[in-house]
């Protein structure tokens, strides 16, 4: 019987079956960041274990409030960047060379098909775009994996998701995952690997695909997953370059963690989506998903073009195609971060910043802050944002406040116009 592309990953890392239903797999990266960190480094130091298990494959950052915004979130950072300190991590990420994890550590090149990755992050799920099993876990996953460097699941299912057709002008890649997510709902993949396939998929960029795979713990997946192919290769191709004799020799390694044609999936799902119109979330649910000219008309407080979702170079051309010579409404404000230092500078460099400039934005250095409402960005009781982040929960960003979700091209134009609106009706 075939494989998926999970269970290739799983089976090539396998260490230990405890028992029927749980495999500890052997884990190629364990990524850190400043909220969920500390707390398993202060328990590993209260234990007398204050180690890591190989400083290497340990990726640590500073993202989600940055720079510090009082002394509770100095502290978080202080915590991580002893410990960092202490245990000779390299790959240390400080305020001024950080970025939003899951933008920077693929851009670093720490990303690799068929590799194992954790995170004390449920949107680690986005390193998946690469071929990869990444997965967001609780403070004691993590710190057995900082100590250990192995994690406990259960042997993975997998819900493979067939996109088709094409995708019509203004639809973009967070269009297509809120369209799945409204269909399967916010519970449709628990405790799933979701597998991105198609022609759809085999045409997108790493950054859509990455967009992609973020919000498959959306529909309660585990991982999103795309196979790697070319487009894979020569993204990695600058960190690879000395490991492979060339881009077809790394094409073919990279191919063993394709799904063979036999494999069996819990279940199949095919979305044609070239009939697919520009989507939006209405409510506090991700998988409540209508067509944005379901919602037009529907006024907003603030739009905000940035995180692990949204906050890439590709994102911010989209966006800055639809203001470029215009000005946003009075009525709101307009906040965007760029996801990485790498990203603002490219984005600096080719006009990009100044057009989100002149169009009335507050640009911002990368953080995850407004996302998920603990600054850059935060909400007042009773205002409403159109986000390119990833959650709509209630209070989200803010307390009380209301959050919908939609692309860049879509927040963009909501921001000319002072409410939510078809980026089509602009022209770029």
């Amino acid at each position: 019987m075939g494989k998926t592309v999970a269970e290739k990953i799983f089976d090539a890392h396998f260490v230990d079956n405890p028992c029927e239903d749980i495999f500890v797999i052997r884990l190629d990266a364990v990524f850190c960041h400043e909220i969920t960190t500390p707390v398993a480094i202060n328990d590993l130091v209260s234990r007398g274990k204050d180690r890591v298990f190989d400083p290497a494959k340990i990726k640590a950052v500073i993202d989600h409030v940055t720079p510090a915004k009082d002394s509770k979130t100095a502290l978080q950072g202080k915590i991580v960047r002893d410990w960092a300190r202490r245990n000779n991590i390299k790959d240390f990420f400080d305020v001024g060379r950080n970025g939003v994890c899951h933008a920077i550590f693929p851009e670093k090149g720490f990303v690799r098909p068929g590799y194992t990755i954790i995170m004390g992050d449920s949107h680690t799920c986005t390193h998946g775009a690469f071929g990869a099993f990444a997965a967001g876990v609780g403070t004691t996953d993590l710190e057995v994996g900082i100590l250990k460097g192995v994690c406990a699941f259960q042997y993975p299912q997998t819900l493979k998701i067939n996109i088709t057709g094409k995708l019509p002008p203004g639809v973009f890649a967070k269009d297509v995952i809120l369209s799945v997510i409204g269909r399967l709902g916010v519970n449709g993949a628990t405790n799933k690997v979701i597998e991105f396939a198609g022609p759809v998929i085999e045409n997108m960029s790493m950054e859509a695909r990455m967009t992609l795979c973020n919000m498959a713990i959306e529909a309660g997946g585990t991982c999103g997953i795309c196979y790697p192919d070319q487009t894979t290769v020569d993204y990695l191709w600058p960190f690879i370059s000395g490991e492979y004799a060339s881009k077809e020799a790394a094409l073919a390694a990279f191919e063993a963690f394709c799904p063979d044609p036999d494999a069996v999936y819990a279940d199949e799902m095919t979305l044609d989506v070239s009939d697919l119109s520009p989507q939006v979330t209405y409510g506090y649910k991700p998988d409540t998903v209508r067509p944005v000219s379901e919602m037009e008309g529907t006024p907003v407080d603030q739009v905000y073009i940035g995180s692990c979702t949204n906050g890439r170079l590709e994102d911010l051309r989209v966006a800055a195609a639809v203001l470029k010579g215009n000005r946003i409404r009075d009525s709101l404000r307009g906040i965007v971060s760029p996801a990485t230092p790498d990203i603002f500078t490219k984005a600096l460099d080719e006009g990009i910043i100044k057009i989100f400039m002149d169009a009335g934005f507050c640009v911002t250095n990368p953080t995850c802050g407004a996302c998920l409402g603990m600054s850059n960005g935060v909400l007042a009781e009773g205002e409403v944002c159109a986000s390119t982040t990833n959650r709509n929960f209630f209070g989200r960003m803010g307390k009380g406040g209301m959050v919908h979700l939609m692309s860049p091209a879509t927040a963009a134009a909501t921001a000319l116009a002072g409410h939510i609106t078809n980026s089509t009706l602009y022209s770029a």
